[in-house]
């Protein structure tokens, strides 16, 4: 059976996992010392075009500037009469220019965050996507009939023009009504948010709100990952604190009542990750090395362009010849290069030898 697990003994950090058994599916980790700033929103300034990477620097408010590429911008921030199709980053784009960014991904070593222009707003059951029409459809996580009945609702919802939305896995088996609610609280956000951006001036036309500046600020971790973890095939959410508890409680009554009963509170002496054995597996997660189960190992390197992942056979030793060998290490090592993708959410250039 799948579990969620939420550990907030430690004041300074609250972690949740991701559990089928005991083997570890997925992780996501809040520092209290250490400020979440991915999915926040926030009013830009260009400090710097750099032809060169395709991308502009910008400043949103922190010490390291992010970084957006220049396909991550949308056409309504390109200068009047530039040609889209054709358009170079130094065309289109210039310093000082004001602009709406989301942090994609956050600061990672010396390397600021990955921003894009291309706005999306979580919902419970939908995505909106307000200035992206092209960006619509339903999760790949959705299949066969599920995916045809949700679309078939999706398409009776009405989506302003220049807009489109994406259907979640919560989304499953919802009525029109549930989804409607969930698009016009959508739509409801990101009025407030434009609205947020639009210039403030005093009596004597000074302005009070000058980029760079804080717009949205995505929810709390426990909020987050019910959100985006929570599936049907997830038979229980062990928490095990009171506060957690009744935060998560409080939040599964309003968006998911039917399934509140799988919330619980752990009170055995026995830690509740250490339970469930997956201290160790967590330890993997910052290892530069990780082991296979027929003795071979995957080897994790970071470099500032990419990450180079090394399969080794080692002392592996199950097979009876050295192809059998290499296969198996192989096929081994394409479960737990995935799973190790996922728990340490690296994505970029990914070379595998």
């Amino acid at each position: 059976m799948k579990r969620m697990l939420f550990n907030a003994t430690q004041a300074e950090e609250l972690r949740v996992a991701i559990v089928e058994g005991q083997k570890l599916i997925d992780l996501d980790i809040e520092s209290a010392a250490k400020e979440q700033r991915k999915s926040n929103i926030y009013k830009g300034v260009i400090t710097r075009v750099e032809p060169s990477l395709e991308a502009a620097f910008v400043d949103y408010g922190t010490e390291r500037h992010g970084f957006l590429p220049f396909k991550e911008v949308a056409r309504q921030y390109f200068k009047p009469g530039v040609d889209v199709g054709r358009a170079r980053i130094q065309d289109a784009l210039h310093e000082g220019q004001e602009l709406i960014v989301q942090v994609e991904k956050d600061e990672r070593g010396n390397k600021g965050a990955a921003l894009t222009t291309f706005i999306s707003l979580a919902g419970r059951y939908l995505v909106l996507m307000p200035n992206n029409p092209r960006g619509g459809g339903v999760s790949r996580r959705v299949e066969g009939e599920d995916r045809d009945e949700l679309r078939d609702i999706m398409d009776k919802l009405e989506v302003p023009a220049g807009m489109s939305i994406i259907g979640r896995t919560a989304g499953i088996s919802r009525s029109y009504e549930e989804l409607h609610w969930d698009l016009s609280y959508l739509l409801k956000l990101w009025s407030k948010i434009v609205e947020a951006t639009e210039p403030l001036r005093d009596a004597d036309g000074k302005l009070l709100n000058p980029a760079p500046f804080l717009i949205y600020q995505e929810g709390s971790l426990v909020i987050r990952a019910i959100r985006d973890y929570f599936q049907p095939d997830i038979g229980e959410i062990l928490i095990d604190t009171d506060p957690i508890f009744e935060q998560t409680v409080a939040f599964m009554s309003n968006v998911m009542p039917d399934n509140v009963g799988r919330v619980k509170r752990y009170r055995d002496d026995v830690p509740l990750f250490s339970r469930f054995q997956i201290e160790h597996q967590i330890e993997t997660a910052y290892s530069r090395q990780v082991s296979l189960p027929s003795g071979g190992a995957v080897v994790i390197d970071h470099t500032e362009a990419l990450v180079s992942i090394d399969v080794n056979s080692a002392r592996a030793t199950r097979g009876h010849d050295i192809e059998q060998t290499a296969f198996q290490t192989n096929a081994e090592a394409a479960e737990e290069i995935a799973r190790q993708l996922r728990l340490r959410d690296l994505g970029g250039l990914i070379v595998i030898d």
